[in-house]
């Protein structure tokens, strides 16, 4: 984990004054706002961009709590300037990440009999609920008792979005395609140039129609406080609505990065198909 940080950030920036100008104009933060939020003379700001003086370790953290960097890009940020990274990244298959392995299979159990799942901050699907992995063996053609990987290796952005995928079924997915790629472009602004998050955003884009669905947002949509989905196939019509729940953590890159997101019903019909499937209500 330690080399694939510290390649990533070489990836991100040439070095740390790079980073700091780039998080001080994504900000649209002066000098000045800056050197008031953060204790930090403007002339030693001044010099730090320029790289005419080079940062300690503690003045980086400083910085990135005062331009609300996140913890993968202050980690970033340090490995630019020669230092080990500050904040933790861990699979959750590691041993000291078991109470936030249950503390979210308790939220996924809780969200039966609708669908919910975990994923990372690429949309790299990395827990589900039983509801959800039978909805996508159903929309996905998959047998129903076909294994669906949680480690990572299926990104729930790509297999919703690609021709093949669950579009064929998703009456909406303009709509729904301009609202996860905003998503993605957010990932990707916050990491730079040449980030993981900057090509996955270019193989979506690549994708046939997306291009066009995101230079048209449909802003009445956009005023909702969730995303709504219609997938139809076979005669069944799902009228859902989602939501995201951020795990936020100070601390550690891996949990501060993870999404649960959970699916509702939008009517009865789709409500009493989700009982059905999971046995609560006759066939």
């Amino acid at each position: 984990m330690e080399g694939h940080t510290q390649a990533a950030g070489a990836r991100y920036f040439s070095d740390f004054a790079a980073a700091l100008r780039y998080w001080r104009g994504k900000r649209g933060v002066s000098q000045l706002r800056l050197s008031l939020d953060s204790g930090i003379s403007q002339r030693h700001l001044s010099f730090l961009e320029t790289g005419r003086a080079q940062p300690g370790r503690d003045l980086i953290i400083k910085l990135g709590l005062a331009l609300d960097i996140p913890l993968r890009q202050r980690n970033a940020m340090l490995l630019a300037a020669g230092f080990a990274p500050a904040y933790r990244e861990r699979s959750l298959s590691d041993p000291e990440m078991e109470a936030v392995k249950q503390a979210l299979d308790f939220m996924l159990r809780q969200a039966a009999p609708y669908p919910a799942f975990v994923v990372d901050r690429l949309w790299n699907l990395v827990m589900a609920n039983e509801p959800a992995l039978r909805m996508l063996r159903f929309f996905l053609d998959l047998p129903s008792h076909a294994p669906i990987p949680r480690d990572g290796s299926i990104n729930v952005i790509r297999s919703t979005l690609a021709p093949d995928g669950l579009r064929r079924y998703l009456d909406n997915w303009q709509e729904v395609g301009a609202d996860l790629l905003q998503w993605v472009q957010r990932e990707a602004m916050g990491d730079g140039p040449n980030s993981e998050a900057a090509q996955l955003l270019d193989e979506l884009m690549a994708l046939p129609g997306l291009a066009e669905a995101a230079a048209q947002p449909n802003l009445e949509r956009m005023a909702l406080p969730f995303l709504p989905l219609i997938l139809r196939k076979d005669g069944v019509v799902l009228n859902l609505f989602s939501t995201i729940t951020t795990l936020g953590t100070p601390h550690d890159v891996t949990v501060h990065e993870l999404r649960l997101e959970s699916f509702f019903p939008a009517d009865e019909a789709s409500r009493m198909w989700f009982r059905r499937q999971a046995g609560e209500e006759p066939a």
